[in-house]
Parts: structure tokens; sequence; C-alpha cells
């Protein structure tokens, strides 16, 4: 028996079965840029010797105008098929199956030369596209068709065609970006050609034992978007084109509604995928915010969906399936859909990788092998980089002792945990703790290590993590001013109307803990969606309530302020600051920049702005939280160095750069690998 009997049931699609209802989601990594086959190849075979039933690789392009990006992948020629090959081989050696997602950007190509329905330009993007006429649009399909075809001789299992999110396919079926007058414009029948044509003329070419899955957009979030009558109509017809499976997509990119952070509820998005259950009669494929087990399982269990794609996770975790298989759920790495490494390092030009598991697409580069002699490893601090490289250590061989002064492990994870939006990180320390014990590492709590413990040792490291810095603001060391940490973790009175000094990551998170009370909305499905002004596309349009977000009122009067003259949260993570600063804002968070810091008194914070200390102001306050920065907490390293004691100093002892974990745990990964 299993705990996940409808997770790892296989799926027959009549000419192949897969092994289970497991989609690995489509994710742009960057690694097919690389032009390093073999290191591809690696990425995609590690996740089918994980037991994925079926992965989809990053969007390749069918074409240049098609292209995400200037020099992105395409499949155009037989130098590609030959590159491919060794990708489907690879895969094909470990037991798994793999489809190759076809992607025309459409207004969204990040180039000169994008095309699309109507020459109407992405808020996303500074390129507005040419509008195709005839002739432009039959090379579109044809160029889509010769890229299923190429990939059928790469080996590959099966093609996924991208309609959802708002790219080339998304864009001729809503009025929100098809003005077309001609026959592929106007009405809803006429619209849908296009994606119909693509479908169809790809059956023809590939023949009927070949996976073709469409991308289908369930919820367009943005206006003039499909309707849920449009949505089901669309899918009947793309069954009778030839479509094996439907894969659901959710919003456009361009919306301005969290779908994938991890402030979504988990499953957010199941419900409208059963929506279209039993409208057709191929599989249909749920995603969004599935990362455990337990939640596929249920959403299958509950019949929203035939098939789960979960992309981030296998980032986090390649071994997740099989791992669920053996009754180990518990030792899955977790993806906490924070976005760090994957999404916010796609979107800057960078290679993809994962906060929770920095090997993720460096499985060629970053490997973790037994150690010629095994060590005896002294680690202090039990936050993310001592953690890290204390499992990474072990994994080597080696021998290890991890000390921490405080009674839990988890460092400053244990006040981002406490943050509304941040839950995943309960579940993220957790997961240390279960990995801590399975790799038998002696840990010592309520240990504040000196420099004799630590003798004896062949390696010592140093993760004490960060100290807040001092503003130095007159009148800082008043009854009615706190700092950050005491905030977070409960042992601080807050009245009710605050200024929080600093706007950092720490200054948001802040921010976002003050203004929330009660159950967090991200474990409150109705409630997040109201918040967000979610609704039905049944009811209307795309899923956008007509009276748009709802949010709770706010616990506290909240001004949110920095010395920097620039915009308030504008080096938050690139994918995910844009929703920090919107939910401070229907939340009613006043943002207050380019300011100088007087004094604080009883009555509130008392401020000038510009050089020259001009137009004085009193922000009035009952509580002045300081979020001004940290400093590196390295008095132990120091102390061992002046003995001449050799030590390793990571994370934030290291640097103090916020709680930057995705840093930390990278570092403590690398150095370990090393050991």
């Amino acid at each position: 028996m299993t705990d996940y009997p409808h997770l790892l049931a296989p799926l027959d699609l009549g000419f192949v079965t897969l092994k289970n209802r497991v989609l690995m989601g489509s994710m742009h990594t960057g690694l097919e840029e690389t032009r390093d086959w073999n290191r591809v190849a690696e990425f995609y075979a590690e996740r089918a010797r994980g037991g994925v039933g079926l992965m989809v690789t990053g969007g390749i392009g069918p074409n240049l105008e098609g292209s995400v990006l200037p020099g992105a992948s395409m499949m155009t020629s037989a130098d590609d098929v030959k590159n491919h090959a060794v990708i489907t081989d690879r895969v094909h050696r470990a037991d798994g199956r793999i489809a190759m997602q076809i992607l025309h950007a459409g207004r969204y190509a990040y180039g000169p030369k994008c095309v699309a329905p109507s020459p109407i330009k992405s808020p996303i993007s500074p390129f507005a596209p040419a509008e195709l006429d005839e002739d432009g649009i039959e090379k579109q399909i044809a160029d889509i068709v010769n890229a299923a075809v190429l990939a059928q001789q790469a080996g590959y299992d099966g093609v996924e065609i991208m309609g959802s999110e708002g790219y080339f396919l998304n864009q001729f079926l809503v009025t929100h970006t098809n003005r077309r007058t001609d026959r592929w414009g106007g009405s809803y029948e006429n619209r849908m050609r296009l994606p119909l044509e693509v479908v169809r003329r790809t059956r023809q070419a590939v023949g009927s034992d070949f996976i073709i899955i469409y991308r289908l957009s369930m919820i367009d979030l943005v206006p003039d978007g499909s309707t849920h009558d449009e949505v089901v109509q669309l899918a009947q017809a793309m069954e009778k084109a030839g479509a094996t499976i439907l894969n659901t997509g959710i919003g456009w990119h361009e919306a301005r509604i969290p779908t994938i952070a991890t402030s979504v509820p988990r499953a957010a998005f199941a419900w409208v995928t059963k929506k279209l259950m039993g409208k057709v009669g191929i599989p249909i494929i749920t995603s969004n915010r599935i990362n455990t087990p337990e939640v596929a399982e249920e959403v299958l269990a509950t019949g929203c969906a035939d098939m789960v794609s979960m992309a981030r996770p296998m980032l986090a975790d390649a071994h997740f399936v099989a791992k669920a298989a053996v009754g180990r759920g518990a030792t899955i790495a977790p993806c906490i859909a924070c976005n760090q490494a994957c999404l916010d390092h796609t979107f800057s030009g960078k290679l993809t990788s994962c906060l929770v598991n920095p090997t993720a697409c460096h499985e060629t580069e970053l490997v973790i092998g037994k150690a010629g002699r095994a060590k005896t490893v002294a680690i202090v601090g039990a936050g993310p980089a001592g953690l890290s490289t204390a499992l990474t250590a072990a994994q080597r061989g080696h021998k290890v002792t991890l000390f921490d002064k405080a009674d839990e492990i988890g460092g400053q994870l244990n006040m981002a945990k406490n943050v509304p939006g941040k839950e995943e990180f309960r579940g993220f320390v957790d997961w240390y703790a279960t990995m801590l014990a399975e790799a038998g590492i002696t840990v010592r709590l309520g240990t504040e290590a000196g420099a004799d413990d630590l003798a004896g040792y062949d390696e010592i490291v140093i993760a004490t993590g960060v100290l807040p810095r001092d503003p130095r603001i007159p009148g800082q060391d008043g009854p009615n001013v706190v700092n950050y940490i005491d905030v977070l973790r409960g042992r601080a009175a807050v009245g009710k109307r605050v200024a929080v000094i600093g706007a950092g990551g720490i200054g948001f998170d802040v921010s976002e803990f003050l203004v929330q009370e009660g159950v967090s909305p991200t474990l409150d499905l109705p409630e997040w969606m109201k918040e967000w002004g979610v609704t039905d596309p049944a009811e209307h349009r795309a899923g956008l309530a007509p009276d748009g977000p709802q949010p709770q009122a706010p616990a506290r009067q909240v001004t949110l302020l920095q010395r920097k003259s620039e915009p308030l949260g504008k080096r938050l993570g690139k994918t995910t600051g844009w929703i920090h600063r919107a939910a401070l804002r229907m939340k009613g968070v006043e943002f207050v920049g380019g300011v100088n810091y007087e004094r604080i008194d009883e009555t509130g914070l008392h401020i000038s702005f510009g050089e020259a200390r001009e137009n004085p102001k009193l922000i009035e306050a009952d509580t002045v939280v300081l979020c001004a920065g940290q400093v590196s907490e390295r008095s132990l390293a120091d102390a061992l160095i002046a003995r001449g004691i050799g030590c390793h100093v990571i994370g934030g002892a290291d640097v103090a750069a916020e709680l930057d974990a995705k840093r930390a745990i990278d570092q403590g990964t690398r150095l370990a690998a090393a050991m």
C-alpha cells in the first residue's frame, strides 16, 4: 500500500502509459542557452531517476521572432535535433519520459522583431510587436509544426504547445490583445482559429503515437480575458484537433495578481481546473503551488484533475516522487516558492538554481561525493548557512557537531516563518530537523560555543549570523522603540500607530506582520481570493472580481521609511517585489523615502528630508520599529583567528546582507562539498 494511491497510479494515454500522475512542469532554467548539452541532459536525467512520470523542458522557440530572448534556444535545424538527442537519450536511459515545450512568446518576446495579432505593446516589454499579416500567420504555424516534427526526430516523447500565460497563442484568443477584423479576429471562433490550426496541423505532422500537450489558460486574470464558457469551448475543440493532454495555465505574466509566489495558498487554482473535469475526454493537468505529495494526492483524490504539474518542487528535490513512493515524504526537500534562485534568476538573465537545493541546474558542476578522508567538523550556528554545511558535510561522510546558543534550529528562518505569506518556512525548518536526525549529526542546542569548545576539530565553520545594526538615532532607547527581532518573535508589544525604520526585506516583512491580524490569507483561500480580487471565471470574465481587491482592514496604521531616495522596495525580489509593495499599499501602509531620522520621542519619529535636512515632519507613532540593517556577528571567528586557529566564516557572519538565505545555503553547501 502507498500513502499516495492517486498520485502514484499509472496513466494510460492509449499508445503509452505514464508510470504516475506527476508532470514536471516547464521551467526556463537557462540551461539550454549554455549549449552544454551534457549539463542539460544531466539535469533532466536526474529528475527521471527521481521517478517523475513525464517532464517538460523549458520553452524552446520555433523561430527567431518567437524566441523569448535574443540567443534563446530554438528548434529549427538538424543541429538542434542532434543536440536535443543528447537530452532524450539520457532521460530514456534513466527510464524517464520527456516532452519539449514549444514556446512562441509573441509580444512577450524581448526583442525588436517580436510579432503579435495586433500591434499592442506589452506592459512588461519595451518592444512594440509588429502585427502579422496572413502570410506571417501562416509562417508562425508552419514554424511551430516544424519544431514539433524536429522534436520528434530528436527523440522526445511529445511536445507541449504553450497556449497560456499570455504568450503568442493566448494573445490571439482574447480581445485584450487581438483587435483584428479578419478571419483571425473578431468572433471567438475566429480568435481560437490559430491555436486550433497549430494543434491540428501538428497532429497531422507527428502522427497518432506522439504526446501533444496543449497548455490552456484556465483563468487569464487580465481585463478582456477569456470567459469560462470560452475556455470549455476551446478545450473541447482542442480534443477534436488532436491534443493528448490539456495542461493548466494560470494568469498572464502581466496580471497584477500573484499566482505562484509563496504567499499564494497551496493548490490555490485547482478549483479552476476542476471546473473543466468531465467536459473533455482527455486527461487534464492542474498546477500552481502544489508542493507536497499530500497536497498533490488530495488534489487528485478530490477530482480536481487527472494529473498534477509540479515544476519548482523538482528543483528543490529531484527525487520527490521516488521518496514519496517509499514512504519517505518527510525527507523531500520542500519548495518554499520563494522565487529567489529560480524565477528571479531567470528574469535577471542568470542560470536558474534553487534556494533550498543549490545543486539544481548545477548537477555536473556541484557534485557532492564521498570525501577521501572522514573529518571531524564543528559548525557554530544552526541557521541556514550552518544547517546546509552540516547536512552536506555529513553526506560526504564527515562526523559533524552543530552548536547553537538558541534552543531551536533555524536561526532567522524562525522569524521568516512568522510573517504572513511566508508560512512555507515552517516546513523548511521542520525538514532541516528531519534531515539532521537522518544524518546522525550531533546537535548541541542551548550551547554558546567558545574557542575552547572547538579545540581538536579538523574543520571549524563559523555561521553565527548577524546582529541588528545600530542606527544611532537620538531617543532610540525609549520605551516606545523595539527591534525587528522582538517584533517577529512576538516578544514586543506594538501599538496601533507604527513607524518602521528601514525598508529592506526585513522592513517589508515587519510591516506585513504588523498589518495582518488573525488567520493569514495564505492559509485561507476564499479570503486570499477576496484580497486580490479573484473570482469564478464562470461568473466574471477572466476571473477578475468586478469590485477589484477587497483586503481586510489593516490591524495597524504603519509608515515605512528609508534613508535612500529611491522607490521603496526597489531592491526586493524581481518577481515578488511587486507583490509585497502592492500588498502593503492595499493595507494603507504609507511609504516615505529620502528621510533623515532626527530623533524619537514619546510622540513618535521626527524626520527631515534631503542633505539640507529640510521640511521637518513628525510621524506620529505609538511604536517605532528598528529594521535599519545588520552587521556580521563574527566575535567567535575573530577570537579563533587571534589564537591562530583556522576557521571558515560563512553566511551572515561573512557578509551581512538582509536575511540572505539563498547565499548562505549556497555558500555552506559549496564549502562542505570541497571540505
